[in-house]
């Protein structure tokens, strides 16, 4: 049963919950020690020492393995992030160089042709940066800033939805803030602006993964107060999420969508939500898409 209880739970809440059981048990025998012996045999006690040793070691062994293999696999994904802006910042300089060809004298139907094409490629650009900011943020997982500043709710929202690289005008469009009450927050500014992307880029692929073309409204984005917190919540009409994977969506490596993403995305917004001492929840039906709750402690000084 030790084995069991450490490869099934965390380490740290197997040794507590392994200590409270012996603490209830002895107590529990010392108050009826007319129903129990009063005493453990010795070759019990060795085999239960032994077998909560062995299992405490494989499950500290297996929590340091998850951490090497988290660890690794980060500082990998960062590498290859900040490599990726070299070539990058070459397409945007030939979209600023075809842009400029563009002035010269070429005929009108030519020229629009050229701003369009450097128009895309700034824009491909614009949104791999964008990709590669929220991988590096993934990569601080596990060393997340601790600078903390006064944050308005409502601008932050409506800054991450304007500059948030939409893959069409339909994708745009099914997008709507809700300002219900304005709040401000303390905490990270730069994170919080991952959260957001990451919560965003979350919904709309299930709102792709939907038998329906999205349409406005299907993505909405509430801001307000509720008993007593400030809350965020991004809310969509997509695909929806398992009642049995809704319990595992922010563990590391855990992912809902097949052969896409790096099921990090969720963990880095739980992490990020926690420091500044707020919480993260979902609520999903499977097939009536999502709701994601990001209750943060209000900063009473200047919440409006």
């Amino acid at each position: 049963m030790f084995l069991i209880y450490y490869h099934l739970t965390d380490w740290r809440i197997a040794t507590v919950g392994s200590a409270l059981g012996a603490l209830v048990g002895g107590s529990a025998a010392h108050l009826q020690t007319h129903a129990l012996p009063t005493a453990i045999p010795e070759q019990n006690l060795v085999i239960i020492a032994f077998a909560w040793g062995i299992a405490f070691l494989l499950g500290a062994s297996s929590a340091n393995l998850r951490r090497t293999r988290l660890i690794n696999t980060l500082s990998t994904m960062g590498v290859m992030a900040h490599e990726l802006r070299t070539p990058l910042a070459t397409i945007n300089l030939m979209g600023d160089v075809l842009r400029t060809l563009a002035q010269h004298d070429i005929p009108e139907a030519k020229r629009k042709k050229i701003e369009d094409l450097s128009a895309r490629l700034q824009n491909l650009v614009r949104n791999m940066n964008r990709q590669i900011d929220t991988q590096i943020s993934n990569a601080q997982l596990l060393r997340l800033p601790r600078e903390q500043s006064p944050i308005m709710a409502a601008e932050l929202v409506q800054e991450v939805v304007h500059d948030y690289p939409y893959r069409s005008t339909r994708e745009r469009e099914c997008v709507q803030i809700h300002l219900q009450q304005d709040f401000c927050f303390l905490a990270s500014r730069p994170l919080f602006v991952q959260v957001l992307s990451n919560l965003l880029k979350n919904a709309l692929h299930s709102l792709a993964s939907a038998s329906q073309p999205p349409k406005p409204g299907d993505l909405r984005v509430y801001v307000g107060v509720h008993r007593s917190k400030g809350r965020i919540a991004v809310s969509d009409d997509g695909v929806g999420i398992a009642h049995e994977q809704q319990d595992r969506i922010f563990e590391p490596f855990f992912s809902t969508q097949s052969g896409a993403g790096t099921g990090l995305g969720l963990t880095f917004c739980k992490n990020a939500v926690e420091s500044a001492h707020g919480t993260i929840r979902v609520h999903s039906e499977p097939g009536l898409g999502a709701v994601f709750m990001v209750d943060l402690p209000l900063n009473r000084t200047t919440t409006t």
